[in-house]
């Protein structure tokens, strides 16, 4: 309310008068004086004693610029705060993926450019990432399967085939490819409810009219990748994040139609932030 007002008596005080201060805000002087004026009236009181061509603060004016150059010098602080976030010097953004085999490499790239912004990254099933940009605890994800959705940008970065997988020890093992009604005759090691890759096995089953033989249900591809070592059952999972692992083998899913779709994802309301157009620059760089 008394914004204005205070920004005067700052500048005449700081700049030793009211010609000086009407140069340093861009006003003129007699809107200067207005607005000091108009602070002493409105609380009957004298900040300045008024000379011919100088001016000098009074005792409680000495008190005020106090408290006007420590509210100033935060101002200045937030404006250069915000500079530096236009700028993408500072700043940080809350990432979410479900497998860090895509997004890991787009942090990498994205810091060597932005070093000034951090970065946190979480892990979770599709289903938990689209909530969580929903309700503004992500800034971006990476969500397998996208359903079309005006709230959210979008942009595919891979389509990936499923891949059976087993240990090497197992009799599967000696083959390179397998059927899905070869592969409904041995236990199956699947992930948790709301996986992409849940989703997609048990619609390919379902298509092929066949029979899961669930032996052991996992929360996360690490734990399903321990379990297939352990020779606990058979894994299926998207071909890229098979990775290495020499305990075990990948078998290529002959007759499966099924592909994953990884997207890099925000909300549409988002996408012009600064440090959020930079990341999704960065996969086309």
């Amino acid at each position: 309310m008394y914004y204005s007002q205070f920004r005067a008596f700052h500048a005449v005080a700081t700049q030793g008068g009211f010609s000086k201060a009407a140069d340093h805000l861009g006003l003129t002087q007699p809107a200067v004086s207005d607005q000091v004026k108009k602070l002493e009236e409105r609380f009957n009181v004298l900040l300045f004693n008024r000379h011919k061509r100088t001016v000098q603060l009074t005792p409680l004016g000495h008190q005020l610029l106090e408290i006007t150059q420590k509210s100033f010098q935060l101002e200045t602080q937030a404006i250069d705060l915000l500079n530096a976030h236009q700028s993408l010097e500072k700043g940080h953004i809350n990432v979410a993926a479900d497998t860090p085999l895509h997004i890991i490499p787009l942090i990498g790239k994205f810091k060597k450019s932005f070093g000034g912004i951090s970065v946190s990254l979480r892990m979770g099933v599709a289903d938990q990432i689209i909530a969580g940009l929903l309700d503004f605890s992500y800034d971006i994800g990476i969500v397998a399967d996208m359903p079309n959705d005006p709230r959210f940008h979008a942009i595919t970065l891979c389509e990936d085939p499923l891949v059976a997988f087993v240990a090497k020890s197992h009799p599967l093992a000696k083959t390179d490819t397998i059927t899905l009604k070869e592969l409904s005759d041995y236990p199956l090691i699947i992930r948790e409810p709301g996986s992409r890759t849940r989703d997609h096995t048990e619609e390919e089953f379902r298509n092929a009219d066949l029979h899961m033989n669930i032996v052991m249900e996992v929360q996360g591809r690490e734990a399903a990748r321990e379990a297939v070592a352990a020779e606990i059952g058979v894994g299926i999972v998207s071909e890229p994040e098979f990775g290495h692992d020499n305990r075990l083998k990948a078998l290529k899913l002959t007759d499966c139609k099924a592909t994953m779709t990884e997207s890099l994802v925000c909300l549409k309301e988002k996408k012009p932030l600064k440090p959020i157009t930079a990341f999704f620059n960065v996969h086309s760089s």
